[in-house]
């Protein structure tokens, strides 16, 4: 067995920024859009339905686009169908298939929400980087979640 390649101490710093600032920030954008009755999964739906094709996608789609199981997703969006956010149809085409509807309060809700969400995403996140920055952020996270999602099969 081949011995551990440990982390460098810059590494080990470098990792445990990346984490804690991670979870810092998934929980202050969290916190701020339960004043508005979402939580950050339900705005990332949102935010996915918003943007496809007729405002709707099947939700094994769904479930890679948000990297949810599909029984996670099925109780989230049973939590959004109650809230009015957003309905269910079988597929056409395919009995087994549903899809995830984004519903007139659905739209409305992200169209209300999504300003300040935004600032808040500026202001926790964009703006305490140059450009420069955030271009090489770009850069370095790309290749990461290009092979992740294969390492998924979602590619």
């Amino acid at each position: 067995m081949e011995a551990p390649h440990w982390l460098t101490p810059q590494e080990q710093h470098a990792w445990r920024a990346h984490l804690a600032a991670h979870r810092l920030l998934f929980h202050q954008l969290d916190r701020e859009l339960q004043g508005a009755g979402l939580s950050l999964n339900d705005y990332e739906i949102l935010v996915n339905l918003s943007e496809s094709p007729g405002r709707r996608m099947r939700m094994s789609e769904l479930a890679d686009a948000t990297v949810q199981s599909r029984s996670r997703l099925s109780h989230q969006i049973s939590r959004m169908e109650a809230a009015g956010l957003v309905i269910r149809q079988d597929c056409e085409d395919d009995r087994r298939g549903t899809f995830a509807v984004l519903t007139d309060h659905g739209w409305e809700t992200i169209q209300r929400v999504a300003p300040d969400h935004v600032a808040s995403v500026r202001r926790h996140f964009i703006d305490l980087m140059t450009p420069e920055q955030v271009s090489a952020l770009d850069q370095i996270y790309t290749p990461i979640v290009d092979r992740l999602q294969a390492v998924r099969g979602m590619r």
